[in-house]
């Protein structure tokens, strides 16, 4: 195996992928749906782990290639919930059927080696730091946008989850933003006025017109023919393209909250509504740039070129995790095969799926 190789995993909501990444690339990956309960989630992380542990063994010919994750740098692992990096447990990962885990413990036994955890969010802002890096070596300081450094000291890149709900995290300089109880970052629990209730309690919630679980109620696919709300409403369907001017909107409410709360100065979006591509970007951009018409202050930010869509089929929260013991990730190379200098948009992630 080449220097520094790391082992990244995510245990996802119904999907657990693992990655082995060396010399600045994804050399192999594998992923299969997610256990349930403890004793499950664990058991299906630590089997994903030795398969890519392995079959990069084999693919080195028996020679020089790890057989175990003692020939890695460095083990890191993410999930939903609240999960304390310091004692390495998670707590309230509800839709894993995990109350309390020792994860970091768990897995460090099984895999004999220390392994480091996060938060999923937390872990794929890692990984969108690490992809997008503008300022990594080569970059200038116009690739950070208008107003943009080069070099490090204070950048900052915000990583959106559009998923069912909302949430964000912001990494500086390679570290994670934690704030109070690692809070910071939770921005879809934000009242910003409207009446449908949130799942935090509140009432009219960022996350209730910017998410998964908003577009579904603005806009229920159950009897549709069509799944996909720009689609429909570039075919006529004005209930879907009212429900797609909320979510951008809202979502473009998050970008210029993040840019002025954070300082961001890229903001990248990922989760499972990253999947509906170039329109949801489009309208994004379409909101902040109306936005900056009525501001001289928001168009001073140049909000809209701060934005991009991650694809939804990188592995942005194993990447992370491969990185989250690295002592100093502002020094480190940046993953050159899954991103490039001018955005995210060609990805080519080598490896097999399996599950």
């Amino acid at each position: 195996m080449t220097a520094e190789p790391r082992l990244g995993i995510d245990i996802g909501g119904t999907k657990t992928a693992v990655v082995l990444v060396a010399d600045g690339s994804v050399r192999a990956m594998c992923s299969a749906p997610s256990g349930r309960g403890a004793s499950g989630v664990v058991d299906v992380a630590v089997r994903l782990a030795r398969k890519v542990l392995a079959d990069e063994a084999r693919g080195a010919g028996g020679a020089g290639g790890a057989g175990g994750a003692a020939d890695v740098v460095s083990v890191g692992a993410c999930m939903p919930g609240l999960v304390d990096p310091v004692s390495g447990v998670a707590r309230h990962a509800v839709n894993l059927e995990v109350e309390s885990l020792d994860l970091a413990g768990e897995l460090s036994v099984r895999l004999g080696v220390p392994v480091a955890v996060e938060n999923d969010v937390k872990a794929a802002a890692l990984g969108a730091w690490r992809l997008r890096a503008p300022w990594a070596e080569g970059s200038t300081a116009a690739d950070t946008g208008p107003g943009g450094h080069g070099g490090p000291g204070g950048l900052a890149l915000a990583y959106l989850n559009l998923g069912t709900g909302l949430a964000s995290a912001v990494v500086r300089d390679g570290v994670v933003v934690r704030g109070i109880d690692g809070a910071a970052g939770e921005i879809g629990h934000l009242p910003v006025g409207g009446d449908a209730p949130c799942t935090c309690g509140q009432v009219g919630c960022l996350e209730t017109v910017a998410s998964g679980s908003a577009l579904a109620r603005l806009w229920p696919v159950a009897g549709r023919r069509a799944t996909n709300p720009f689609a429909a409403a570039a075919a006529g369907d004005a209930l879907a393209a009212a429900a797609v001017d909320v979510l951008c909107t809202g979502v473009g409410l998050a970008v210029q909250l993040l840019a002025l709360a954070s300082g961001a100065e890229r903001v990248v979006v990922g989760g499972g509504l990253a999947g509906l591509g170039a329109p949801l970007l489009d309208g994004i951009r379409a909101d902040l740039e109306q936005r900056a018409r009525s501001s001289r202050m928001i168009d001073a930010l140049g909000l809209p070129e701060r934005v991009e869509l991650l694809p939804a089929d990188v592995p942005v929260a194993a990447l992370g995790a491969a990185w989250l013991s690295a002592p100093d990730l502002s020094r480190a190379p940046r993953l050159a095969s899954v991103g490039s200098p001018v955005g995210l948009a060609a990805v080519t992630v080598p490896g097999e799926r399996v599950g």
